[in-house]
């Protein structure tokens, strides 16, 4: 490919955009169903006894390269991980480019090259896709939409909803990473320790914890508005009270360190490669185990338990401080880090 920019041209749908398409997205990710060329990818029926989960997502982080990930990376990962919170086998996905004039063509193909890589480590395919270009100065350099459909079993049924008192919480590793790293990225701050982004593709380890835990609860990724945000919805799904013992949760020194010097409560703190897991009081052991064997879980802990909700307050969520006090755990307000994914 002579241009070393995208240009307007590369939306236009003519001969420069079908440059674009074979020699940077059909080099890095072109399925059989992809190389068809169609605008519509026809896919292998699923079996008369599962169901389909679905699921989309959009990704305007900056800066667009950062330790740990990039864009691409958080594209397929935000919408593996999404796909397979419903217990679901992800199988497909669609991805969307909404490029700038003006970026460029080796930094497009390093983002491709990452979803490729993200996309076979977590056994899905790219099938069908979409590239606009817009106006020099309107696009802030690349902006991805990628959306995911997976199987999801006979028998598999969780959500928020199936959250019963006595149940474990669990998280699958530190809080808080990515976010710190977007924003030490984002202001130039320099910490003595290494940080960086947590994004991955989690839906092998949660296969792995749905065997050894059968009745697992919900699974929910904690991204926007932290730890914090996902069990307050999860207690408002349930109508429970979720009580958090805030030494069991595990954080990295640099990111606790970070949050403290910014201000930040890490437990707000968006993370990418995260996962909340309620199960069964009995299973919790095995599910804790499980997410422990996986790459990405080395770090998992028990972290909480769940409660009946006092009927005149309705639902909370309530964090066990390290002095033995107890406070109430809120939700996020307004916007702590703009733009993490």
């Amino acid at each position: 490919m002579a241009d070393d920019k995208v240009m307007l041209g590369h939306g236009s749908g003519g001969s420069m955009m079908k440059r674009i398409i074979d020699e940077v997205f059909f080099e890095a990710y072109g399925s059989d169903e992809l190389l068809r060329g169609d605008d519509a990818a026809v896919l292998p029926a699923l079996r008369p006894d599962e169901r389909v989960a679905y699921s989309t997502d959009s990704f305007v982080v900056t800066p667009h390269f950062f330790p740990g990930g990039d864009i691409g990376r958080l594209a397929v990962c935000g919408t593996v991980n999404d796909v397979a919170t419903s217990g679901a086998r992800p199988l497909y996905l669609s991805c969307a480019f909404i490029l700038e004039e003006g970026f460029p063509m080796d930094d497009l193909r390093r983002i491709c090259a990452s979803m490729a890589e993200c996309a076979k480590e977590a056994g899905v395919r790219m099938v069908t896709g979409d590239t606009k270009v817009v106006n020099r100065g309107h696009g802030d350099g690349i902006y991805i939409n990628t959306s995911g459909i997976g199987a999801v079993p006979a028998g598999v049924d969780l959500g928020g909803a199936q959250i019963r008192p006595g149940d474990a919480v669990l998280v699958s590793g530190t809080l808080g990473d990515h976010g710190i790293t977007i924003m030490s990225c984002r202001e130039g701050l320099n910490f003595s320790a290494d940080i960086e982004s947590d994004a991955a593709p989690l839906n092998h380890l949660i296969a792995d914890v749905l065997a050894a835990a059968p009745h697992t609860r919900c699974f929910r990724d904690p991204t926007r508005g932290g730890l914090a945000s996902t069990l307050n919805e999860l207690a408002a799904q349930s109508n429970t009270d979720i009580t958090v013992d805030e030494q069991a949760v595990p954080v990295r020194d640099a990111v606790l360190g970070a949050c403290e010097m910014l201000g930040y409560d890490v437990l707000q703190v968006a993370n990418e490669g995260k996962m909340v897991c309620v199960v069964a009081p009995d299973e919790a052991e095995a599910a804790l185990a499980a997410m422990q064997a996986s790459p990405y879980g080395r770090d998992a802990a028990i972290i909480g338990t769940v409660a009946e909700a006092d009927a005149t307050r309705g639902p909370k969520v309530f964090l066990r401080t390290a002095f033995g006090s107890t406070r109430i755990l809120d939700m996020l307000v307004g916007e702590q880090l703009p733009r993490i994914c």
